[in-house]
């Protein structure tokens, strides 16, 4: 299956990531050599990419915000959880790991992709039905942060129970009556974050796998934060302590 990325940063993120196959190039005429664009060209002829001159409306029946841009690709390349927990293995870095509870708007999944990749998280994990998947519009929404993260498909109840087994404390972000802030947790060992749902939350089943629930404190007169939002803190705090 193919789909198409637009974008300067996406773009020039999946050449350079090199993880999916990719068919060709479109790029508007006229466009000036800025930002990534003599980067993205090079990689693109050192693959031996066609590269194609198009006009606006062209690029425009692909995606309206494309900047001139896209290029014709492979789907997204899900990884077996196994390949995530190597890869944290390989490291040398106490495991970490992110996985997302049925986050359903492609904007929060590229978001938390963005910090996560960021952050060095070593994987993230994200259930196999009722949640967003990485779209093209989730590569652009995380700035093509997505195509260097290892994301394995994956049911979270049973992954939490492997992450267990090596000794990775699992962390869900959350409120309720057990719920602490991140200063009264251990956030340097193996630890995994949960993030729930934008308006439910965690689920049932997933909320008890969890040995901890985490909430982010808050100062002022709102009184929740978005999924998003509350999990890019949790990320920054866990690597904080992370050193």
């Amino acid at each position: 299956m193919r789909e198409w990325i637009t974008g300067r940063n996406p773009v020039f993120e999946v050449l350079r990531a090199k993880r999916r196959h990719a068919f060709r190039l479109f790029a508007m005429r006229t466009m000036r050599m800025e930002g990534h664009l003599p980067e993205i060209f090079e990689m693109a002829k050192a693959r031996k990419l066609p590269i194609h001159e198009v006009q606006r409306f062209e690029l425009d029946n692909i995606e309206r915000n494309n900047q001139g841009i896209a290029i014709e690709v492979s789907e997204y390349p899900y990884r077996p959880l196994d390949d995530l927990i190597k890869y944290s293995q390989s490291t040398g870095e106490a495991p970490f790991f992110l996985l997302l509870d049925t986050i359903q708007d492609p904007q929060n999944l590229g978001t938390l992709l963005r910090t996560a990749e960021i952050m060095g998280v070593h994987g993230v994990i994200i259930p196999s039905a009722k949640s967003a998947l990485i779209t093209p519009s989730v590569v652009a929404s995380s700035s093509g942060a997505s195509e260097h993260l290892l994301v394995s498909q994956f049911n979270l109840a049973q992954a939490i129970d492997r992450l267990k087994e090596l000794d990775i404390w699992v962390y869900g972000l959350d409120e309720d009556e057990r719920s602490r802030t991140p200063a009264q947790l251990n956030l340097k060992g193996g630890i995994a974050i949960v993030v729930g749902n934008e308006g439910t939350g965690l689920r049932d089943l997933v909320r008890k796998k969890c040995d901890e629930i985490m909430r982010i404190p808050q100062y002022g007169k709102i009184d929740s934060l978005n999924a998003a939002v509350a999990g890019s803190i949790a990320l920054y705090l866990a690597r904080q302590a992370r050193g």
